[in-house]
């Protein structure tokens, strides 16, 4: 027997929606995996705040993407955050292998995060119009962010 969850929105801003959540799932699951590829890999005299530091934007990221996957769920999207489907289309760039000093590590986030909140802010204006419910995500999710982005560029600054 085949289940399929239906939505109570109209097909067309269905598509708009799904593809925003979607989107966002991938650069979520993806932003884990690169914080958490920092995390074992910096190396510096900053090492410990800033380990400290990217294990909380994991574990936002992995909240995240578990309120965006269940958002799509309940509007009849099926979600899909296999490893090939975030390699193939995350928005953030790859991190070098191996050891990362400090302030490698630092302009990396500084620069992933910026990438993730432009897409974030594009797809809050995208499903704005037609889906507040999605919209209040992102918006909460571009405040986290952005305040994880911020305090990477304070850390900059030393």
């Amino acid at each position: 027997m085949t289940y399929t969850v239906k939505s109570t929105l109209p097909d067309e801003d269905l598509k708009i929606v799904g593809e925003a959540l979607q989107g966002s799932l991938l650069d979520l699951i993806d932003l884990s995996l690169v914080a958490k590829q920092i995390h074992w890999n910096i190396i510096g005299p900053r090492f410990r705040s800033i380990h400290l530091q990217l294990d909380e934007v994991v574990d936002t990221a992995r909240s995240y993407s578990d309120t965006v996957a269940e958002r799509a769920a309940a509007l009849g999207v099926s979600p899909d955050g296999r490893a090939a489907t975030v390699a193939h289309g995350s928005a953030i760039s790859t991190v070098k292998e191996g050891w990362l000093p400090d302030t490698d590590a630092v302009q990396t986030m500084v620069s992933t995060l910026a990438a993730v909140i432009a897409k974030a802010r594009e797809r809050m204006k995208a499903v704005g119009p037609v889906d507040p419910v999605t919209e209040d995500i992102f918006i909460s999710l571009t405040g986290d962010l952005e305040k994880e982005h911020w305090m990477f560029q304070a850390e900059n600054q030393g």
